[in-house]
């Protein structure tokens, strides 16, 4: 199953950047980072809406195979140096797509110059994984409110018909609880550069159950960044211009650290 990639083109790009959207949203919600990757990284910017998300097949909400998502993003990355070859690859991920991320670097990290991932998803969480054991399953939607303090974000989300608003569905609990589970017993990043961007008020992703689960990845090159009282969305929240420039000047930095003498 061939994604939908939205794409955006630098003028001379110097490197691929992927984007990795969270669950229930798509990548689309990502414009204004991925213009900045392009417009100050000179990146060329791929980013696939998942399987059962956005555009790809439906805003569906279903994640029937969290490892078969994380091919599909090895597959654009494939893509994306055919078309630009000998580029560094560059890989940012949230939530969802943190984990994701997560996998990718896991399983394909000597393919990256550089890793980022907000607020991922890769801690075990009682609360979501107690759903299992109902049934059926109550129906607890995304609170918009949790996203981000700017209430605009969380209207543009709830206004979105590109976004799953449903409840969550049991096999999508199992595969994404299934991917916490091969990330806590895989390998950690290595020495790829790796920064961890976190708001302290998530309500979503608790940074108090990520940071265990956060020990356990981090390589011998890795960064955090932790915005007080920010939300679920760093790069959504009140203060994105400023998460957005810590990125690209991390992101800059691992690339300079590539770059031959």
């Amino acid at each position: 199953m061939a994604p939908y990639v939205h794409r955006w083109a630098a003028a001379q790009p110097r490197c691929i950047a992927l984007i990795a959207h969270g669950y229930g949203e798509h990548a689309g919600r990502y414009e204004h980072v991925a213009r900045r990757l392009a417009d100050d990284l000179d990146a060329a910017v791929f980013a696939p809406d998942h399987r059962g998300h956005g555009r790809t097949d439906g805003a569906t909400g279903t994640v029937e195979d969290g490892e078969a998502i994380t091919t599909d993003l090895h597959d654009v990355a494939d893509s994306a140096r055919a078309e630009h070859p000998g580029l560094p690859v560059v890989l940012i991920g949230h939530s969802m797509g943190g984990l994701i991320a997560t996998r990718f670097a896991q399983r394909y990290g000597d393919e990256l110059a550089a890793l980022v991932i907000s607020s991922p998803a890769i801690a075990d969480n009682a609360a979501f994984r107690a759903l299992l054991d109902m049934d059926p399953i109550p129906e607890i939607p995304i609170d918009p409110a949790v996203l981000s303090r700017d209430p605009a974000v969380g209207e543009a989300y709830a206004a979105d018909e590109l976004v799953y608003h449903g409840p969550f569905q049991r096999v999508t609990l199992e595969q994404l609880f299934g991917g916490v589970d091969r990330v806590a017993e895989g390998p950690s990043f290595g020495d790829v550069p790796t920064l961890w961007i976190h708001g302290s008020d998530d309500q979503l992703v608790p940074l108090e159950l990520t940071r265990p689960a956060i020990e356990h990845v981090r390589g011998s090159n890795f960064t955090e960044r932790i915005y007080e009282d920010g939300r679920h969305e760093s790069f959504n929240e009140i203060n994105r211009d400023a998460v957005i420039d810590d990125v690209i000047g991390f992101l800059r930095g691992a690339l300079a650290q590539r770059a031959p003498a």
